[in-house]
């Protein structure tokens, strides 16, 4: 039997995440609701091995839960550090030469990729704190305009909408479990 790291050793449960406000402004929506998403990947993670955690068990996909926490620690990174707040960082898992990294290559380990995504979620959540207004602008790099936070909120929380939906088979096909 596979030993299950630390890290996910006590798998959550739905009593473990906060439920969505039915009320707020929209800043407390819009990131009351990215944070539920974000979660809900943590959920989805809770519980299995790294070897089931790096497993690509959707033929013909190439996705794994390792390679989603690796991808969306880069996409908080690049959005909220290097397009709002202007950060002169490295991009995380992508190269022009391999942009495919973050789902193909998962070299380190599953607890240094859930602790890269972690502490990029937290550094963007400081971003949002420090940032009084949801008009503020940082600088869309693919087309030198700006880009507003709000606009990045709403991004971001297509792409854990996603990719959580990802999440939601590839766990249902690890283990049977679905849900939250």
């Amino acid at each position: 039997m596979t030993e299950i790291p630390v890290h996910f050793a006590q798998p959550l449960s739905e009593a473990d995440r906060q439920p969505l406000p039915l009320t707020g402004t929209e800043r407390e929506l819009l990131t009351a609701f990215l944070d539920w998403h974000r979660e809900t990947l943590a959920l989805k993670c809770a519980g299995l091995s790294d070897a089931e955690l790096s497993s690509r068990p959707v033929p013909p996909s190439g996705l794994s839960l390792h390679g989603l926490l690796r991808h969306l620690a880069g996409v908080e990174r690049w959005w909220f550090r290097m397009q709002f707040a202007g950060e002169d960082v490295p991009m995380l898992h992508y190269s022009d030469d391999d942009p495919e990294q973050d789902f193909e290559r998962l070299d380190g380990s599953v607890a240094e990729a859930l602790a890269a995504w972690r502490a990029e979620c937290d550094r963007s959540r400081a971003i949002v704190a420090a940032t009084a207004d949801l008009d503020a602008t940082g600088t869309h790099r693919a087309s030198g305009e700006p880009i507003s936070l709000r606009r990045i909120l709403i991004h971001l929380l297509a792409e854990y909408a996603r990719h959580n939906g990802h999440a939601d088979l590839l766990r249902e096909t690890l283990d049977g479990t679905t849900g939250y």
